[in-house]
């Protein structure tokens, strides 16, 4: 099964191919004023030519920068821009003002971005009264509706991104807070019962232990066998909590000597997985969850990194055992974080071991898991 992949209009931009369209639009700023510039189409200014000339040029400049310093941007724009007015070129600084206020409006608290536009809007004004011509109303109408326009989107998005994070922070303790419910009332209802009739049998063999022997011992059997059926419907419950439901899934999952199968699986959905594996036996509690943590990054593997490399690393030093998964596929960010991953740390934590999941700085995913045993 190959992955599923995004039509290119719809897969998300990263960081420099945003980057890379900001100097598109700056291009196209400076081609079209130095146009008009050379076309005798701005009007003669007070500035000596060659300072027009090099506003002109210069005046893209804070918009192929406003992602990377916002600020600087912003006040570099409104610089170039009064050396723009004076040159006679006031049209064009009401577009070159519009995006670093919008990244400002963005990325900035509105205690900055706000008074970022009135000074933008004040500008404007300015420079249209400075030069009065019939046009002066539909001029500064023009200016204080681009900039104005700028600064109300960028606050929308701010408003949404700022939404989103509580949503998902709110989603992700919600699913959270059912993990943990689902895994108490499994355990209660194990624990429940078997307790109680080992409890019942504890007092009947207690009893008659001097009348009775053979009753007695029979009791015992009985407490034996309930309390090796508790144990193992308990680590059923942990490591099948998550499963999808099926009746293979309800036998006691395995262990270190399963990750191969696993890797296999993961190989035949299109996941070239090198698996290494230096430790041969742990605890089974510690092996169930080791089988898990490598479902469960392998399964997000195949999910969402579609085609890709994958390394599966199983080592044990000092006490504890690490599991690491990485892949070199895309990396999914600014999404909610699956249930997959959130099983995955309750599951760590009930060891108080640490995990980590997130983008690796050369690319890709990674999932890694530390667990202490005895």
């Amino acid at each position: 099964m190959r992955g599923v992949h995004r039509p290119p209009l719809a897969a998300k931009l990263r960081r420099h191919h945003l980057i890379a369209l900001d100097c598109l639009v700056a291009a196209v700023l400076v081609l079209v004023g130095v146009a008009n510039l050379a076309a005798g189409a701005w009007e003669p200014g007070h500035l000596p030519a060659w300072l027009t000339w090099f506003a002109a040029f210069a005046i893209g400049v804070p918009v192929a920068l406003r992602r990377v310093w916002p600020r600087q941007a912003f006040a570099a724009a409104l610089a170039i821009s009064v050396l723009c007015a004076l040159g006679g070129g006031a049209w064009v600084t009401y577009f070159a003002l519009a995006l670093p206020v919008y990244t400002l409006a963005l990325g900035e608290s509105r205690r900055l971005s706000l008074p970022a536009l009135l000074i933008t809007l004040a500008f404007t004004l300015a420079v249209n009264l400075a030069t009065p011509s019939t046009g002066i109303l539909g001029a500064v109408g023009l200016g204080w509706t681009v900039l104005c326009s700028a600064w109300l989107i960028g606050r929308a998005a701010n408003e949404r991104r700022h939404y989103l994070a509580l949503s998902a922070e709110q989603r992700t303790r919600e699913a959270v807070t059912g993990e943990r419910l689902r895994i108490a009332r499994e355990l209660h209802d194990v624990v429940a019962h078997s307790l109680s009739l080992v409890t019942v049998k504890a007092s009947v063999a207690h009893h008659l232990a001097d009348e009775d022997p053979a009753q007695a011992k029979t009791a015992l059997g009985v407490i034996e066998h309930t309390a090796r059926e508790a144990l193992t419907e308990m680590r059923q419950i942990l490591g099948v909590l998550r499963s999808n439901g099926d009746a293979g899934e309800l036998a006691p999952a395995p262990g270190l000597a399963g990750l191969g199968e696993l890797a296999e699986r993961a190989r035949m959905a299109g996941v070239d997985v090198a698996l290494e594996v230096s430790a041969e036996t742990l605890p089974e509690g510690v092996e169930v969850s080791v089988y898990r943590i490598v479902q469960e990054a392998l399964t997000n593997v195949v999910k969402h990194a579609g085609p890709a490399k994958c390394r599966v690393g199983v080592g044990v030093g000092e006490g504890v055992v690490r599991v690491e998964v990485t892949n070199d596929g895309p990396s999914v960010t600014g999404g909610n974080p699956g249930h997959g991953l959130i099983g995955i740390r309750e599951r760590v934590s009930l060891y108080d071991g640490a995990f980590r999941a997130g983008p690796r700085p050369e690319g890709g995913f990674a999932v890694t898991a530390v667990l202490p045993y005895e």
